[in-house]
Order: structure tokens, then C-alpha cells, then sequence
């Protein structure tokens, strides 16, 4: 059964919000053949992470997917067609679309698609109906646990996880991006995530580890940082080395490319929600930088994540874990012991594998969406 879905996404800051909606508005089109149209506010953000969108139309198609720009003014009498309108984040719709909606007969279905937790009041509330503008609201929370939403989980990261298997395929994407390795190194890192004054703890331990280390760096809000501790500017594509680490600087990705730096990569340093579910849904060791809110509520989301990662974790790991991943956030009694976590990675790799089976094991967002919406045609 298709059904024409409208997304609304406002770009609140970076490219989070964006991300997830487009990720998900192509999945719902590619899997599930449903009929999309993604409303965005901000088509610059949108083209950062999808060149082949124009900044500048009105409306366009990518990917099978209708992009329309969501301005102050639109087209209401779309509303009169849907039969699915998400509101991502609460990103609150245009009144005019609310009332057309709520005029319909039957009234299409009306849900807000919630930020990712693990916290367990979201298990109470998802699903949970609010009545408004003489419409029921549902609220879709996305999460970690059965009962849950779920997270984004696509055939097309699967496969590029696939193509990325050998070390060719590995190396003519990086060639594709510009990076020509020289020489073996015992471990490839990412690195993506907001200022951070923790880097050069990381940076530090890496260069005087016994091991050699790739770190690839994509320009971003860390980057900063990351010349700080060098004592000079990351050029984009060049390479800097000290001690056991060497450093490449890459441009902003695409998506697409993000995807496969991720699934190359042996742990990933990450930020916001999206990357975040990348990564682990790949199986790799994933350190969260999650994004700061000024009443520190962020740290209790954390925390509740990393309570229910780390359930299942030998005990001496989890413990390491967590500080590691306190440190990483600023949580200022932290302490982040990066050689004994380094040491660990291959213990780390085996139970991120199994809580990639655990994700699994839920259902994806967009099928769990889908499963939803159908039972209540």
C-alpha cells in the first residue's frame, strides 16, 4: 500500500534534524515505495549533505524524493492529498496546514517524530496521543529498546559496509576522497564532533601509543581544536604526523561519504544523533559526543544510553566506557584512560557487534513507521 507522507524538518542547528528526515524520507521511498514529500527550511544545510540538491528551487526531486522549500508562504492545498504528515522534532506546523488537515475526512495521520533517547520515560510515552487543533497527535519515539521506535537502519549503509570489506575497495575509497595512505596502520579513527577541550587527551594518547593510528579528520566545528594541538592549520587532504599518530584533514562529506569513512574506520569518534546510529549500526566501537544543552539534560541522556549499551559489557570495559565517555563530554569528575580503552578495542569491537544485532532485532525506524501508519488505514 502506498501512501503519500509529507515531512517537515526545520534546520535548528548543524545538520542533525536534516539529516535523519532525509535519511529517513529516502528509506520510506526506497524500501517501502511510499510517496514522499520533504519540506525543509533550509535547502544550504540540505545541499552540504546532498550536492545534488539546489539551493535555490522552490521544489525538486532527489532520489525519488519531492523536496519543497518551507517558507513563510506554501502550498496548502497539498494537504488535501496526504495521508501521513510527520513533524520532525517539534518543529511546529504552518497553521494553515493544520487547519486544512484537520477538515479532512478521514483526517490524515498526524505524528511527531521525537529525538532519540534511551531514557525510560520515552518507552511510557511513545505512541502516546495529545489531542490538538481538533486532531490526535502522535508522539514516535525512536530509541534502543523493544517497545521502541527504533533507529535508522538501511540497506544502502549495509552495502556500502559490504563494498568496503577489502583493502582495495578501502583504499580506492580513499583515493576518492583525495587520500592516498602511505604505508599500514593498526587502527583507522574518525573524528566528527563539537568543540571539545577532551581532543587533545585523545590526540595525545595516540601519538605516544605503541600502535600507529590513521585519524581522519572532516572539517567541522573540532577542527579547532585540533590545530590548537598541532600548532598549525589542517590543510584539506594533506597529512601531519606526530609520534605514533598521523592526522588527514578531509572536506565536509556527503552522506554518502560519511557512510563509508564510518564503515572503514575501526573507531569512530562521533556527534548529534545521526552519526551516532551510523556508527553503531555498522558495528564499530562509537565514542558520543552528544549535542550540549545549557541545563546539562544531556548528560542524563547519556547516561541512560550508556547504561543500556553497556548492560551486556564485561564489567572492566564498561567501566572504562563510561568514564571515557564522560570525559569526552566535559563531565568535569571524569577521567578518560585512553590506553586502557585503546588496548580494549577488540573486546569493544565484539560487543559492538552484538548490540548491532540487538538494534537489529527491534525493527528499523522507517518500518516500524510504516508497520504503524498501515495498521491504522
Amino acid at each position: 500500500m502506498s501512501l503519500q507522507w509529507h515531512i517537515f524538518c526545520r534546520v535548528v542547528d548543524n545538520f542533525g534534524d536534516i539529516g535523519v528526515c532525509w535519511r529517513l524520507a529516502q528509506q520510506l521511498v526506497r524500501e517501502h515505495q511510499q510517496v514522499l514529500t520533504l519540506w525543509v527550511d533550509d535547502l544550504n544545510s540540505f545541499n552540504a549533505i546532498c550536492p545534488n540538491a539546489s539551493t535555490t528551487a522552490a521544489e525538486q526531486t532527489v532520489n525519488g524524493v519531492e523536496i519543497r522549500h518551507w517558507r513563510e508562504i506554501i502550498d496548502v492545498s497539498l494537504a488535501a492529498h496526504a495521508d501521513v504528515v510527520i513533524e520532525a522534532f517539534a518543529c511546529d506546523l504552518p497553521e494553515a496546514w493544520l487547519a486544512s488537515m484537520a477538515q479532512r475526512e478521514p483526517q490524515p495521520q498526524w505524528l511527531n517524530l521525537e529525538y532519540l533517547s534511551a531514557e525510560a520515560w520515552t518507552l511510557d510515552c511513545h505512541l502516546g496521543c495529545s489531542p490538538l487543533a481538533g486532531m490526535q497527535r502522535v508522539f514516535f519515539f525512536p530509541g534502543f529498546a523493544a517497545g521502541s521506535g527504533g533507529v535508522l537502519i538501511d540497506s544502502e549503509l549495509l552495502a556500502t559496509a559490504e563494498t568496503l570489506k577489502s583493502a582495495t575497495a578501502q583504499q580506492t575509497f580513499l583515493a576518492s576522497l583525495g587520500v592516498v595512505e602511505d604505508g599500514l596502520f593498526d587502527r583507522r579513527i574518525s573524528l566528527f564532533a563539537y568543540e571539545n577541550p577532551a581532543v587533545e587527551t585523545l590526540l595525545a594518547a595516540l601519538a605516544n601509543d605503541l600502535t600507529t593510528s590513521h585519524l581522519f579528520v572532516p572539517t567541522g566545528r573540532v577542527t579547532a581544536d585540533v590545530e590548537r594541538w598541532l600548532g598549525r592549520a589542517l590543510i584539506e587532504g594533506a597529512s601531519l604526523q606526530r609520534g605514533s599518530l598521523t592526522i588527514t584533514a578531509l572536506p565536509f562529506m556527503s552522506q554518502l561519504e560519511y557512510d563509508g569513512l564510518l564503515a572503514i574506520c575501526d573507531f569512530n569518534c562521533v556527534r548529534g544523533e545521526e552519526s551516532f546510529v551510523r556508527s553503531q549500526v555498522l558495528g564499530k566501537p562509537t565514542l558520543w559526543h552528544i549535542y550540549p544543552q545549557d541545563d546539562n539534560a544531556h548528560i542524563d541522556k547519556l547516561e541512560a544510553f550508556l547504561e543500556v549499551y553497556l548492560a551486556d559489557a564485561d564489567v572492566q570495559l564498561a567501566s572504562q566506557i563510561s568514564a571515557l565517555s564522560l570525559h569526552w563530554n566535559q563531565v568535569h569528575s571524569a577521567i578518560g584512560d585512553w590506553s586502557a580503552v585503546l588496548q580494549r578495542l577488540p573486546m569493544w569491537q565484539q560487543h559492538a557487534e552484538g548490540w548491532r544485532q540487538h538494534l537489529k532485532s527491534n525493527g528499523d525506524l522507517a518500518s516500524n513507521l510504516v508497520t504503524y501508519v498501515k495498521n491504522r488505514v
